[in-house]
């Protein structure tokens, strides 16, 4: 994957552990945040989510999840 030098990479902390819900986040996420990569690595302990994109804004990842009952917080 080729990267562009205004790509951002942005890591959150979650509470989303069942897979198939991490498959239907992935897939909202990724309409909303155009040209970006999304996934969660669920066997972490901090179940995190990353997401790579040229415009990636923390406070509205944040505020996704929030709507669908989920926490996140960023990881520094």
């Amino acid at each position: 994957m080729e990267t562009t030098i205004n790509s951002m990479v942005e890591v959150f902390k979650t509470n989303v552990e069942d897979p198939a819900q991490a498959a239907k986040l992935v897939g909202l996420l990724q309409k909303r945040i155009t040209n970006s990569s999304v996934n969660f690595d669920l066997e972490d302990c901090d179940k995190v989510l990353r997401i790579e994109g040229p415009d990636v804004s923390p406070q509205s990842i944040v505020g996704i999840l929030k709507d669908y009952g989920y926490k996140c917080q960023p990881l520094e």
